[in-house]
C-alpha cells in the first residue's frame, strides 16, 4: 500500500517536532484561526468544554488537550470497586484474552505482550494471560487519559520506536504496528490486580504527558528506559482521575492481570465509547488471579 510505503520514509520525529511548534504558536489571529476551522471540520460540541471561549486558549494545543465539564463526562460509579470505565474517548478497536503473552491488532494479526511492554519480564508474567483493549482517538476525540480503576502507580516504561499512523487502515494492514511505534507503559496497583495503561505514539503524535511525570516525550530516546516507584510515595489515582494526555490524536491499550472479565453489552468493536463509560467488571463469583487460576471469559476479540 503507497500510504505505508510512504510513512516508512517520512522523517516521523522530525515531522512530530515540527507539528508540536507550529501547533504551539501564540500568534493570537492564526491559533484562533486554527480552533475555528478545526471546530468546523470536527464538529465539536464546545457545550462540553469546561472553558468554551476560543480566545481563552494560548495556543491550538491547548485547546486540542482541552478539559471537559464534570457533567460532561459522568465516571460509571456502582457500589463495587470490581467496573472498570473507559480511560478515553474514543473508537473500540479490539477486546479479549492475551493468548499465551499475543494481543490480537486486527482479524488476522496479532502482536507480541513481550515487545509492546519493551521486554519487562516482570510486568509480562502479570499479563501473560489476561485481557486487553485497545481504544482509537480520532483527532475530534477528547484526548485526555484517565483511569479506568483506582490505582497506585508502580512504574513507568518508554519504549522508543517509529510513529506510523495509528488510522484503522494501518492496523488493518501493517503487521506489529503497536510494537513499531513508540509507547509508554503505565503500570497501576489496584484492588484487583494490576492495570497498565500503554500510551502509543503516532504520525504527528510524538509528545505524550502524565501528570506525574510531565511531559515524558519528546525527547525521544534510543534505548527503554523504566522508572520504578516507591509504594510509600507513588502517586495514587482515583478512578476517572486525569493520568496523561496525547498532543494530537492515537491510541491508548489497557491491560488488566484479569482473567475474569466480563465485557459490557454496549462494548462494541468499530463502536464509539466516551471516556467514563462502563466497560467490564471483574467477575465476584472468581477469586483473585494471584493464589488460583480463574475461569477464562469469552475472548470477545474474535470478530
Amino acid at each position: 500500500m503507497f500510504s505505508i510505503l510512504l510513512q516508512a520514509i517520512l522523517p516521523h520525529h522530525l515531522l512530530s517536532r515540527i507539528m508540536l511548534r507550529f501547533l504551539r504558536l501564540r500568534w493570537f489571529w492564526l491559533k484562533n484561526l486554527q480552533i475555528r476551522l478545526f471546530i468546523d471540520r470536527f464538529k465539536i460540541d464546545m457545550s462540553q468544554v469546561r472553558h468554551p471561549d476560543i480566545t481563552s486558549f494560548e495556543h491550538f494545543n491547548a485547546f486540542f488537550v482541552r478539559a471537559m465539564r464534570a457533567d460532561a463526562r459522568p465516571i460509571y460509579q456502582p457500589d463495587n470497586s470490581r467496573s472498570y470505565c473507559s480511560p478515553v474517548d474514543g473508537t473500540v478497536s479490539c477486546f479479549g484474552l492475551i493468548n499465551k503473552a499475543k494481543l490480537i491488532q486486527a482479524k488476522g494479526i496479532d502482536y507480541s505482550l513481550t515487545e509492546l511492554v519493551g521486554t519487562r519480564d516482570d510486568i509480562i508474567e502479570q499479563f501473560r494471560d489476561g485481557c486487553f483493549a485497545t481504544i482509537y482517538l480520532s483527532p475530534c476525540d477528547y484526548h485526555r487519559v484517565h483511569m479506568p480503576a483506582a490505582g497506585r502507580l508502580k512504574s513507568m516504561t518508554c519504549v522508543p520506536g517509529r510513529l506510523f499512523s495509528v488510522s484503522d487502515r494501518f492496523v488493518r494492514n501493517l503487521s506489529n504496528l503497536f510494537n513499531r511505534n513508540e509507547r509508554v507503559v503505565c503500570l497501576f496497583d489496584t484492588d484487583h490486580g494490576c492495570v497498565a495503561l500503554v500510551l502509543v505514539g503516532a504520525i504527528f503524535v510524538g509528545c505524550m504527558d502524565t501528570v506525574w511525570h510531565g511531559t515524558v516525550t519528546p525527547p525521544h530516546r534510543s534505548s527503554i528506559q523504566h522508572v520504578e516507584y516507591n509504594p510509600d510515595d507513588a502517586p495514587y489515582l482515583n478512578k476517572g482521575d486525569e493520568m496523561g494526555r496525547f498532543n494530537m490524536g492515537s491510541t491508548v491499550i489497557v491491560l488488566w492481570s484479569a482473567q475474569d472479565m466480563q465485557w459490557n453489552d454496549d462494548f462494541i468493536v468499530g463502536e464509539s465509547v466516551q471516556m467514563g463509560n462502563n466497560i467490564a467488571y471483574r467477575k465476584e463469583s472468581n477469586m483473585e488471579r494471584y493464589g488460583c487460576e480463574s475461569e477464562i471469559s469469552k475472548n470477545y476479540s474474535e470478530y
